[in-house]
């Protein structure tokens, strides 16, 4: 009876002051994806045509570092870009549609999967794919959310299979929002239509991967999409003053598309979009910093002074509970 007493006393305790759970310290990042996570890939591949300097920054698809930049620093790794494989243009596929010579999502985990017998079980891997299989509408292309989320599914089981542990999975943000979509209402609503079907099936597909996957295999759900919603629904939260055009007047870094397009004098750290497609280096800081709270613990709280008499009301209570037993 005392020691249930006792266990009871302690058990409130732990409710009040819940223990920390230390952040898994991880020793590198593998990342497999499209130009939204490109460190260098495609400009490598083509001379550094592509992107083109100096508006795209040392080979991102973007003005500055991008989000894989700012996590790999948020945890106080250094990103090695021999274990990046993502290249911009992948779909989640076969395809590239920026050039047809380039890896889609599934070369790029069959060549990691070639090269590591047995996949690092201390590192992060991270897949981000699914935009260019929308995009490649603008290319007479035939989207279809079921396929991109079945290939989706395909990676990531090919990685666990490898010996992967810890894998980070980033859904869509709304493509219609995106400026080379938005300028009409109806491309607009059709690629709204694209991220919450693949958003949606994508959901349900991890959900349904935990369940059959070993206990001991940790799925990350990166929530882009709704980051993106808040930006949007309150820029001046986040310093932006222009969450709808892009900074510059086009995108060159992928085939030209043949949309509107809108001159705009820029000040990039004001901008959601830095091209038609590709975020600013300021938005990529957002996503990193939210990718770093998906693997990061919440603190605890310091207790308040109620709590403290809580805890002293818990003790006292056990206290007297076992004066009592021992007379």
């Amino acid at each position: 009876m005392q020691r249930q007493i006792i266990t009871t006393g302690f058990l409130l305790l732990s409710l009040i002051f819940p223990l920390k759970v230390l952040a898994k310290d991880y020793d590198n990042i593998y990342v497999f994806g499209d130009s939204f996570s490109d460190t260098g890939n495609v400009f490598n591949a083509t001379n550094g045509i592509i992107p083109p300097s100096p508006t795209y920054s040392n080979g991102r698809f973007s003005n500055g570092k991008i989000w894989v930049d700012y996590l790999a620093s948020d945890l106080g790794l250094t990103l090695n870009l021999k274990n990046n494989f993502a290249f911009g243009g992948a779909t989640t596929g076969t395809e590239n549609i920026g050039l047809p010579s380039l890896p889609g999502l599934q070369q790029q985990i069959n060549s990691f999967v070639s090269a590591n017998e047995t996949a690092d079980p201390n590192a992060l891997y991270i897949i981000w794919a699914g935009t260019n299989d929308y995009l490649s509408y603008f290319f007479d292309g035939d989207p279809n959310p079921t396929n991109a989320v079945v290939n989706l599914s395909a990676a990531l089981t090919s990685l666990v299979a490898d010996g992967a542990r810890d894998i980070m999975v980033v859904n869509l943000p709304d493509l219609g929002k995106l400026p080379v979509a938005n300028f009409n209402s109806q491309r607009s609503n059709l690629f709204n239509t694209f991220t919450s079907t693949h958003n949606s099936s994508l959901n349900v597909t991890l959900k349904s991967l935990r369940q059959q996957l070993s206990p001991d295999i940790n799925i990350i759900e990166l929530n882009v999409n709704s980051l993106f919603d808040r930006i949007i629904a309150a820029p001046e939260e986040f310093g932006f003053t222009n969450v709808t055009n892009s900074c510059i007047s086009e995108d060159l870094s992928v085939v030209p598309i043949d949309v509107p397009t809108q001159q705009v004098l820029c000040n990039p750290e004001k901008f959601l979009f830095w091209d038609e497609v590709h975020p600013t280096t300021t938005t990529h800081k957002l996503i990193g910093e939210l990718a770093f709270s998906a693997l990061e613990p919440v603190p605890v709280p310091e207790p308040s002074a109620g709590l403290g008499m809580l805890v002293c009301s818990v003790l006292s209570a056990v206290s007297l509970l076992k004066r009592k037993i021992a007379n």
